[in-house]
């Protein structure tokens, strides 16, 4: 009787193991995994507006919106452009916990963020004009504003953040250095309201031209 439960466990790990379950890696989402925009739409109206539209509405403008969206921003090579006009970009799906991994690269004077969930941001610019350094959350007035320290890489170099959200408490690593420790992003949107539990993710249009590449997300 031993026997037979032990072969039938083994045979069970061995059904489960070819079956093609991915590892928790595995289980990351390549948000820019080809040389196009798929996944990827324009920015019409904040989540709170958009709550006062009707369908037809709501589809009117997104259309209108992507079509813009098409004339700023680009992929090649598996790296996201964006030209410095236009309104931001939005990812189709929603998220609720989660790690995001994004590099992204900006010119001198640049200015940019990264919206968690449709909230205004992790932010992104030019250390040189802004001396605090990126990856704080800039329109937070609680705390979390400032980094903890700059990490950046100079314009026209490579940065990397790691986002991790749980609730509405966000860390950050900016090149592999702690920025954001375990911080509520308060709801710009709507001050008196914690922000909500599931949106896009957004990159910010800003006016400076972008770079950004191996944007990656994986719930947890």
């Amino acid at each position: 009787m031993k026997m037979r439960s032990f072969a039938i466990c083994l045979l069970a790990s061995l059904l489960f193991i070819g079956s093609g379950c991915k590892s928790f890696e595995d289980r990351r989402e390549n948000l820019i995994a080809e040389d196009s925009l798929a996944g990827w739409q324009g920015f019409y109206a904040d989540p709170y507006q958009k709550q006062s539209l009707s369908s037809a509405e709501k589809d009117s403008r997104q259309n209108k919106a992507n079509m813009e969206m098409r004339r700023h921003w680009r992929v090649e090579d598996r790296v996201l452009h964006f030209d410095g006009g236009g309104k931001n970009l939005v990812t189709c799906k929603e998220y609720g916990d989660f790690e995001l991994q994004i590099e992204w690269q900006i010119t001198p004077g640049g200015d940019s963020g990264i919206y968690l969930r449709g909230c205004p941001q992790v932010q992104i610019w030019d250390p040189l004009k802004n001396p605090v350094g990126s990856g704080g959350l800039f329109n937070n007035q609680k705390g979390g504003a400032t980094p903890l320290e700059i990490a950046d890489h100079p314009p026209g170099e490579w940065n990397h953040f790691r986002i991790i959200m749980r609730g509405p408490r966000v860390t950050v690593y900016l090149n592999d250095r702690l920025v954001v420790n375990d911080i509520v992003l308060e709801n710009y949107w709507r001050r008196s309201s914690p922000i909500p539990n599931r949106g896009p993710i957004e990159l910010q249009s800003h006016g400076t031209p972008l770079k950004f590449r191996n944007v990656t997300i994986k719930g947890i």
